[in-house]
């Protein structure tokens, strides 16, 4: 999504910086033979993108000092990574070895360090208002969550995007622990009423139902 973003220019001058660790504007405009206010131009916008910042700055002979820029963590999301492949990898093996306790232990710790984590935030809350904080935790975690009312008048809990997609295609254990996740956030017992894993567009869990 940041991607379409960038254009031609930024997306070069991110990458020479990936390479270098780090260039002031003048250096950058004389690699990449742009002026120094077009990279002016484009440091600006990829620094609101949040994809670069200040690295601190170098010195040469009299003068100000020019200012060093380098990537942010975030920018690593534009490069390849194997990281994805290799988690899927790793969960395929354990469970084919025999091993699946371990990764279900895995995902079941996940979620206690999770729940730890947004337990301030939903205390007090109660109702549509608990709902929507979990909403909002969710979508923070990569699933695109939101409350919509079924046809029937349910509350529904739609997750649209499982950012856990590579892991599911070898175990179900991010599944379960997700389940037991939004249960325990939630404080009742929703029911699942659609799966992306089974071919649906969302998992949908109606939040007035019984298993």
């Amino acid at each position: 999504m940041i991607q379409a973003r960038i254009g031609e220019s930024q997306s070069r001058m991110l990458e020479l910086l990936k390479r270098r660790g780090s260039g002031t504007i003048p250096d950058l405009g004389a690699s990449l033979d742009l002026s120094v206010e077009t990279i002016r131009t484009h440091m600006k916008a990829l620094r609101r993108e949040g994809l670069v910042e200040r690295r601190g700055s170098r010195s040469r002979g009299p003068g100000r000092p020019e200012i060093l820029y380098g990537l942010t963590g975030a920018a690593d999301a534009l490069f390849p990574n194997q990281e994805g492949q290799l988690l899927q990898d790793l969960a395929s093996y354990l469970e084919h070895r025999g091993h699946g306790d371990l990764v279900r232990a895995f995902f079941d710790a996940q979620v206690e360090r999770r729940r730890v984590a947004v337990r301030g935030r939903l205390e007090g809350l109660e109702g549509e208002a608990r709902i929507e904080e979990v909403a909002r935790v969710l979508t923070e975690e990569g699933f695109m969550a939101h409350v919509e009312t079924d046809a029937d008048g349910r509350t529904v809990l739609r997750l649209c995007n499982c950012p856990m997609q590579n892991l599911v295609e070898v175990t179900r254990a991010p599944c379960r622990s997700e389940l037991r996740f939004v249960r325990e956030l939630l404080g009742e017992r929703p029911v699942r009423v659609s799966h992306i894993p089974s071919g649906d567009a969302a998992c949908c869990y109606t939040l007035n139902g019984e298993d």
